[in-house]
């Protein structure tokens, strides 16, 4: 079956930096595209960011455009969040997820998700 392990969350200072990784399993990984979404308190689900199946195309939400990269590695079945500049309002849960596709988007359709890790943007 489909898994998808998020890692790399925790708390860090306005201005940080973390990397989030994410682990597949269950699937030709390098057969779809993945996003990266987040959850802030109280707050609906938001997209963040795509990239393609083989790792050509990416998208990001303007808030996060010029601080976050998106990478994959599918050799390994990773897909990685690297997060610079952090704010405050970075502060989430965040999640992986596979698309139905091979194509990133900015959609809000996602096949599966993980269980998420959580980023604290906090002094």
């Amino acid at each position: 079956q489909v898994q998808l392990v998020e890692s790399g969350g925790g708390l860090v200072q306005p201005g940080g930096s973390l990397r989030l990784s994410c682990t597949a399993s269950g699937f030709i990984f390098r057969n779809y595209a993945m996003s990266w979404v987040r959850q802030a308190p109280g707050k609906g689900l938001e997209w963040v960011s795509d990239i393609s199946n083989g790792g050509v195309t990416t998208y990001y939400v303007d808030s996060v455009k010029g601080r976050f990269t998106i990478s994959r590695d599918n050799a390994n079945k990773m897909l990685y969040l690297q997060m610079n500049m952090l704010k405050a309002e970075d502060t989430a849960v965040y999640y992986c997820a596979k698309r139905y596709t091979a194509a990133a988007n900015v959609y809000p359709s996602y096949e599966y998700r993980g269980q998420g890790t959580q980023v604290t943007v906090s002094s």
